[in-house]
């Protein structure tokens, strides 16, 4: 896609070039061609770019050089990146909460227990399916941010399964006191690495579809391991 923004501090060809190589150096960037005359910037880039991105190139806030959109909107372009991006998650979401709900149309009244149960079911069986496709590649990237994982390696491999027996134990309702206490241990350990990866901004490649997506790290991953904390707390006050 090609883009076209406003420049505004080139009063040289040393502050065009100057511009240009830095615009070259941000990451999707393909090619940049800049104008001192035209106060413009024209990038070519594989997929759409913050406004606030460009302008960290350029120096940041305080820089002279500070870049605009131009015959864009900015704010849609944003929304329709992050939703390329989250694409995968957000279908898998979609369908669970369909189907689970779904299921409840047959009782007389909306159980919450069930559902939850449902729910819970569905998200551990399909995103363990995502990384057992390519289980050495899931361990890998999980251990670039989880806790234990970093540490002890072998974490990655045998989270894969965990989650694969928390959702057969939700399906056949096993335990509920122990499989829910298992899932709240085990999602409050996880999240901590997720926060503190998010908090430091570091690029890394969210782990949570295995290694079949290349979904960066983000508050969307924070979210859905708080999802999971949320209701297996809530579950296991429910029957207390």
């Amino acid at each position: 896609m090609e883009r076209k923004y406003q420049v505004t501090g080139m009063t040289c060809t040393s502050c065009e070039a100057k511009v240009k190589s830095s615009l070259l150096m941000v990451e999707n960037v393909m090619n940049a061609e800049v104008s001192k005359n035209e106060n413009s910037a024209t990038i070519r880039m594989d997929k759409h770019i913050a406004l606030e991105k460009l302008q960290t190139a350029l120096g940041g806030e305080t820089s002279k050089y500070q870049i605009f959109a131009k015959n864009h909107n900015e704010v849609a372009e944003q929304t329709k990146s992050w939703l390329v991006t989250y694409k995968p998650i957000l279908l898998i979401f979609f369908y669970i909460s369909l189907v689970t709900l779904m299921v409840q149309f047959q009782n007389h009244h909306f159980d919450a227990m069930q559902w939850m149960q449902h729910f819970m079911a569905g998200f551990f069986l399909v995103f363990s399916f995502f990384k057992l496709l390519n289980l050495k590649g899931f361990a890998e990237s999980y251990a670039m941010y989880d806790v234990v994982a970093r540490r002890i390696p072998i974490w990655g491999y045998v989270y894969a399964f965990i989650e694969l027996a928390l959702g057969v134990a939700y399906l056949i309702n096993f335990n509920p006191i122990i499989t829910n206490a298992v899932t709240f241990a085990v999602m409050s350990i996880s999240i901590i690495g997720v926060l503190k990866s998010v908090l430091n901004k570091q690029k890394i490649q969210c782990a949570c579809l295995g290694a079949v997506f290349n979904l960066p790290m983000s508050t969307v991953t924070i979210i859905e391991d708080a999802l999971m904390i949320a209701m297996s707390g809530e579950m296991i006050l429910l029957m207390l």
